[in-house]
């Protein structure tokens, strides 16, 4: 009997279904051994295969998405493979990419190995996509702490800089912080659920549908509820929502610009493919617990971040507490999503691709604007770039428009359909708060837009010295201009990634 259960759990090991992240893992070694074997003059060319390699796996899972978008289970039960998780796979990949290549511009300011980089940001995606495609505890874990303790890493990679290796120990403190809180929720739902005197019991508590099988039969169980606000707290420190957001503003002012387009972006997109599947499908017989908590703690992400933002001149730790304003706008698609309105999971991609088209085009701005100094990045240093840098400048301009939410560009139309969703769900304090969270968002924005466009950088020399601007090169002016555009066409027209998405 164990030999045949042994062949089965075997048998259920599809490793193919696994390709996109094998073949991250592949790259990411053979970067190292191309470092070990090929010539030290030949070694700037390495990331540039990172960027190759990323690319082909992209298209390579476009081309067979439909095929790998089926319904299923693998490895026991440890993987769900369903479109949502197929979907954040492109936006992982997607964000991969694009990090990619704002370290050919970052890094080069510095005497900092390139090669290990790339081989970090490889595997902390292949890790992102198991976790939106986790559907059991200890995988989930797994994952996360391997993308964490990757981030712990990228976080303090310029090691001569005081600024990044404080970052660094901060994120790391945090990120500790928030492991435990996650584990000992996730040991309190196990305990629960596997407890035989309680009806539904499960021997596999671990996993997803058995779990939620035992809460729908025990929809009032204390230590299931503290096991579940745990949890949520641990996720909340991932995505930066209020009161475990106070990481954000040193973590991202200290980390390499690329690295902070990183934690922006994918760590956040990876925190609420994990919260949508918990608050939707795991914990839904716990609504009555998990909607109230995501509310309280969207209102005051809203509230915070904007307000937080208004005083800010680093443009690293404003962008980073604007992060904060957007993962509580999120988390309103995700309380929509709780109490069944219909469109708000799509809505809740759509916000993220549009999140990362404008997000991505800001910190390509920021990456040329840098100096050798990263964290020194004051909204002085952005004065006359409109004169400098047309490019570069309507690039910014559009990138902060979205951000802002500012027709019709990409940015807008995903507020759109959250607050729609939020509408059909019956938030309606909640929109009211969101509403007045754009409007506080516009100030700050356009703040930057102001010293961008209508200021010049005084001759005094008690002003700031502004660092010299890295010139735009091809790749990272294509992809910049690809940004931007991507922007601009998605607010006009969202009808193939809506449909994509599936936004009803």
């Amino acid at each position: 009997m164990n030999l045949e259960a042994v062949k089965l759990a075997a048998a259920n090991n599809s490793w193919g279904a696994l390709f996109p992240e094998l073949m991250l893992a592949c790259i990411a070694l053979a970067l190292l051994v191309f470092e070990v074997v090929l010539p030290r003059k030949q070694h700037r060319y390495i990331p540039d295969l990172a960027i190759i390699g990323v690319a082909f796996t992209l298209l390579g899972l476009f081309l067979n998405f439909d095929s790998a978008s089926l319904d299923s289970e693998t490895f026991n039960g440890l993987l769900h493979h369903d479109h949502a998780g197929q979907v954040m796979r492109v936006f992982f990949l997607l964000s991969a990419l694009l990090v990619c290549v704002l370290a050919r511009v970052s890094l080069a300011k510095r005497a900092v190995p390139r090669v290990e980089f790339s081989h970090l940001v490889l595997v902390i995606t292949a890790a992102m996509m198991l976790l939106a495609q986790s559907s059991h505890f200890v995988m989930l874990f797994v994952t996360l702490e391997t993308v964490t303790i990757g981030f712990y890493i990228l976080v303090s990679y310029f090691r001569t800089s005081a600024a990044s290796l404080e970052a660094g120990l901060k994120y790391l403190v945090m990120g500790a912080l928030s492991s435990g809180l996650l584990l000992f929720g996730i040991v309190l739902l196990y305990g629960a659920a596997g407890n035989p005197a309680l009806p539904m019991h499960s021997a596999n508590a671990m996993h997803y549908r058995d779990l939620a099988a035992f809460l729908a039969a025990n929809p009032h169980n204390f230590v299931a509820s503290v096991g579940i606000v745990l949890v949520l707290a641990g996720v909340a420190f991932k995505i930066g929502a209020f009161p475990f957001q106070i990481w954000i503003p040193d973590v991202y002012q200290g980390a390499p610009t690329p690295v902070t387009a990183f934690l922006a972006v994918a760590s956040k997109a990876a925190g609420f493919a994990v919260l949508l599947v918990l608050a939707r499908d795991v914990f839904a017989s716990y609504a009555w617990l998990v909607i109230p908590v995501l509310t309280l703690m969207a209102g005051a992400t809203i509230l915070f971040g904007n307000i937080a933002a208004l005083t800010q001149h680093n443009v690293k730790r404003l962008i980073g507490l604007s992060g904060v304003s957007h993962a509580g706008f999120l988390l309103l698609g995700v309380v929509a999503a709780a109490s069944g309105a219909a469109m708000a999971t799509g809505a809740v991609y759509f916000y993220l691709f549009a999140y990362l088209i404008a997000s991505f085009a800001v910190f390509g701005v920021m990456t040329h604007l840098a100096g050798a100094d990263d964290s020194d990045q004051e909204l002085e240093h952005y004065a006359g770039l409109a004169k400098d840098n047309p490019f570069l400048a309507a690039v910014l301009a559009v990138g902060l428009g979205s951000l802002a939410g500012i027709p019709p560009l990409a940015g807008f139309m995903g507020k759109l359909f959250v607050f729609i969703a939020a509408f059909q769900a019956g938030a309606r304090w909640l929109l009211a708060l969101a509403a007045a969270g754009v409007a506080i968002s516009i100030y700050y924005y356009f703040g930057w837009l102001k010293a961008a466009f209508f200021e010049s950088l005084a001759p005094s020399p008690d002003g700031p010295a502004r660092p010299e601007r890295t010139p735009v090169g091809f790749a990272a002016g294509l992809a910049l201009s690809v940004l931007a555009l991507g922007s601009i066409l998605l607010g006009f027209y969202q009808g193939p990634l809506g449909q994509w998405l599936t936004l009803k």
